[in-house]
């Protein structure tokens, strides 16, 4: 590209006059006039002279002036061919610029947005129309040509990139679903007891390899674990079965013990018996947590009273319950274990967080919607965290064993009963001062009242389920009903079981001679009962001998009680509840 001439030049160029052709012979004739002039005026003697220095002052004159002439016109044709080069120079220039302008603002936006949508660099250029300068043109080659590059790849690259994001949104809708879904499912499935393969199966897992590894990896290690916490808690419930066992033999010995003996020893077995039931208490209590079962079934109805009793005599601070019951109302057989554990473990809590002084009383009402049991303490009231924690307990949403104190265990226990049985359990304040429990058992779990008819003895029956015992000579081919199975639990420190056939449960045997141990017995007492001297028996054995409920032994023991502290007491140590 040409370069524009300097100012200066212009200016020179531009402010030079073309010289005269008449300077030159005016300059020699002005010199020549002058020299003749002094020639003339000079003396006569040095006139020659004189004339022979103007001549050649002149020549030399003359000389020089055509010399500076010729180059003085020299320099003018150069200024002025240095002008047109300028000029022509200023043409291009301005050209050039037009040129530049037009490629910046026309030309490079319509290639610009030809290419970018998706014109091939040719094709582009052969719609407009090209500067006539080369380096222009190639400028503009390459400038499209680079963008072409450039758009061909951004297109790649926001491709690549809503590849990317739909693969990203795929993952991220398999990743909710596996979250919100599947994973639930799985967890349900993995507690019920499936394998992990049988999981694996069943369900549609993610495409993503990372999130199908990593669900798949939790899912065998939450198998794995839920395989071992199945696995310690069928050996713990095993083990707590054994316990139940043992604990159910050893209550059978101390009841047999307290029909044996005489009353100077009855209100230490009575003792024996009460620390027994409430082993026996917690064995049960772990059991159930575990998933086990209660170690007492009971095979009639159980009046309410007695459930009362039977839950009292179960915890330690038997001492400090009052009961205010006067209801008929008898609980089923399949729920009575549950509802007296369930009303042992809020008496015991609420004998436990009230003052050792306080008592608490229990509360019975027959309503429409159920039975309603009321447990009211004097101790402080519970704060409102402590009331959330024991509502949410009780309600049997806490299935977890590691979320329970390992202290507090009851609350727990009476959720999971509460939940199987259909029981409500809910908390309010007392109006002793303390927290009152306020439990609806509904009427499914309430046994029908059934008025005994007056019927003849039929001649010639066979013998009931629960007639006493036969004759010592007639061999028992019927397995006998245990007492633990047919009366309930101990009121007080051990008010045994009582029915019409306690005595009948004893001493059973086959018809080859082989002991029949009832449930909950040992075989070695059902050896040793089979076994006792016939002057042990009743005379008669087709006749029963008083059968002891359980406020009797009940108020048995408290005169047992009396009776070793002496008669100095000054009765500090009252009845727990009236005996019957």
């Amino acid at each position: 590209m040409p370069i524009p001439a300097r100012s200066r030049q212009r200016r020179g160029a531009g402010g030079a006059a073309p010289a005269s052709p008449y300077a030159l012979p005016v300059i020699l004739a002005v010199t020549a006039a002058g020299a003749a002039t002094a020639a003339v005026l000079a003396p006569e003697d040095g006139r020659r002279w004189v004339w022979g220095t103007v001549v050649v002052a002149w020549i030399c004159i003359a000389a020089v002036v055509s010399r500076a002439s010729v180059l003085v016109r020299r320099a003018h044709r150069r200024a002025a061919e240095q002008g047109n080069e300028l000029e022509l120079a200023r043409n291009a220039w301005r050209h050039q610029s037009a040129e530049t302008s037009r490629l910046v603002d026309v030309i490079l936006p319509d290639v610009i947005d030809q290419v970018r949508n998706g014109t091939g660099v040719e094709e582009a250029l052969s719609t407009v129309t090209l500067p006539s300068d080369p380096h222009l043109q190639r400028l503009l080659r390459v400038v499209a040509t680079e963008l072409a590059t450039s758009v061909g790849r951004a297109l790649e690259a926001e491709s690549g990139l809503e590849d990317v994001r739909a693969q990203l949104e795929r993952d991220t809708a398999e990743l909710r679903r596996v979250a919100e879904e599947t994973l639930p499912a799985a967890i349900a499935l993995l507690r019920e007891g499936s394998s992990a393969d049988t999981v694996l199966a069943k369900f549609d897992w993610p495409h993503n390899v990372l999130l199908r590894s990593s669900a798949e990896r939790f899912v065998r290690e939450l198998a794995y674990s839920e395989r071992r916490s199945a696995a310690a808690q069928a050996a713990s419930a095993k083990a707590l079965s054994r316990v139940q066992a043992k604990t159910v033999s050893m209550l059978a010995d101390l009841r047999e013990m307290q029909e044996r003996h005489g009353e100077e020893v009855f209100g230490d077995l009575l003792r024996l018996d009460h620390s027994t039931s409430q082993l026996g208490l917690m064995t049960d209590r772990l059991a159930l947590l575990m998933g086990g079962r209660s170690s007492r079934v009971w095979n009639k109805p159980i009046v309410m009273e007695s459930i009362l009793r039977g839950a009292v005599g179960r915890i330690a601070a038997y001492r400090r319950v009052r009961l205010h019951s006067s209801s008929r109302a008898a609980i089923s057989a399949f729920a009575a274990e549950g509802v007296m554990h369930l009303l042992a473990e809020l008496m015991d809590n609420a004998a436990n967080f009230s003052p050792p002084i306080d008592e608490v009383h229990v509360y019975v009402e027959e309503r429409s919607a159920g039975l309603v049991v009321t447990i009211e303490d004097s101790g402080l009231k519970m704060s409102d965290a402590a009331m959330r924690r024991a509502v949410e307990s009780v309600s049997g949403r806490v299935t977890d064993l590691a979320s329970l104190q390992g202290t507090r265990l009851g609350l727990g226990v009476v959720g999971r009963l509460a939940v199987k049985y259909g029981i409500s359990v809910s908390y309010r304040p007392s109006s002793r001062g303390g927290t009152g429990v306020v439990v609806l058992i509904p009427p499914q779990l309430v046994a029908q009242r059934h008025e005994p008819l007056p019927t003849e003895r039929p001649r010639q029956a066979a013998p009931a389920p629960h007639s006493p015992a036969r004759p010592a000579d007639e061999p028992r081919l019927t397995l006998p009903e245990p007492a633990a199975r047919t009366a309930p639990p101990p009121a007080s420190p051990a008010p045994a079981p009582a029915t019409s056939d306690v005595t009948a449960g004893r001493g059973g045997a086959t018809a080859n001679g082989l002991p029949v141990r009832a449930p909950g017995r040992a075989m070695a007492e059902a050896e040793r009962t089979r076994r006792k001297p016939a002057a042990q028996t009743p005379a008669d054995p087709r006749v029963p001998g008083p059968a002891l409920d359980a406020g009797s032994r009940f108020g048995a023991f408290h005169r047992g009680r009396r009776r070793a502290e002496g008669a100095s007491a000054d009765g500090d140590t009252h009845d727990t509840v009236p005996d019957a």
